[in-house]
């Protein structure tokens, strides 16, 4: 009956909201986390939360887990979207006034601006983050120059490598012009790192600003930079739906 109760690791410190899935398992090997006090570098390691003492850099985690909480947060320029900086930069848990632990969901380099989430559900992190999951992610971007019909067919049929590996088709349409420039609307279900600013690169029009408007069913709306709220009830079994059906 005891194995009945046990848990993957990451799993436990995912649903005790230390951080997503996927960044509870870089904690594990990294050798963050002790299991009675032990250190644990394996990601097959059960546990059972309710009598193993789990700990992460020697802070022991509760075995309850925590209230789900949901906060939307309109990330400025030149902000981290990680739970702390070793150089001492401001990260988004810096603008959140919460007293609940929370972490960021998937990541907006610094230069980049627009809507977080931040929660303490793992699980629905997890599906938030994970390519197979394929949830929609929308940016409004201004790029140097003005691109052609050709260059956006071409960036939206997909293709163009992006860390060693062809991008996905996308969706890519101008929105407006701007002087010499012109702001694109790109829509996406992946996300490798620094991806839109790679293409647009690689196609002859390096990005400006970038903003990511929507996640999902979420949409940042009027939320002004560097201010942050809860998602409402409504918000939060429309994004719990999205995820349900992808």
């Amino acid at each position: 009956m005891a194995d009945d109760r046990k848990e993957r690791l990451q799993k436990v410190l995912a649903h005790a909201g230390v951080a997503s899935r996927r960044a509870s398992e870089a904690l594990i090997l990294q050798g963050r986390v002790t299991v009675n006090g032990k250190v644990v570098t394996e990601l097959g390691v059960k546990v059972d939360p309710r009598r193993d003492e789990i700990a992460v850099d020697g802070q022991k985690i509760s075995s309850q887990a925590e209230k789900p909480v949901y906060i939307m947060l309109n990330k400025p320029r030149n902000v981290v979207s990680t739970v702390s900086d070793r150089r001492g930069r401001k990260t988004v848990l810096d603008l959140v006034d919460a007293p609940e632990r929370v972490y960021p969901v998937g990541r907006l380099d610094a230069p980049s601006e627009g809507l977080i989430l931040l929660t303490n559900d793992g699980d629905l992190a997890y599906h938030l983050t994970h390519p197979r999951y394929h949830i929609e992610k929308e940016y409004h971007v201004l790029v140097a120059g003005r691109p052609g019909t050709d260059t956006l067919a071409r960036w939206s049929k997909g293709g163009i490598e992006v860390e060693g590996k062809p991008a996905a088709p996308a969706q890519v349409e101008r929105l407006r012009v701007e002087g010499p420039n012109a702001w694109l609307r790109i829509v996406m279900t992946e996300g490798r790192k620094r991806q839109i600013r790679v293409i647009a690169k690689k196609l002859g029009h390096p990005v400006i600003r970038l903003e990511r408007v929507r996640l999902g069913p979420l949409r940042l709306g009027n939320l002004k930079p560097g201010r942050w709220r809860y998602l409402t009830p409504a918000e939060v079994q429309r994004l719990k739906a999205e995820v349900k059906r992808s």
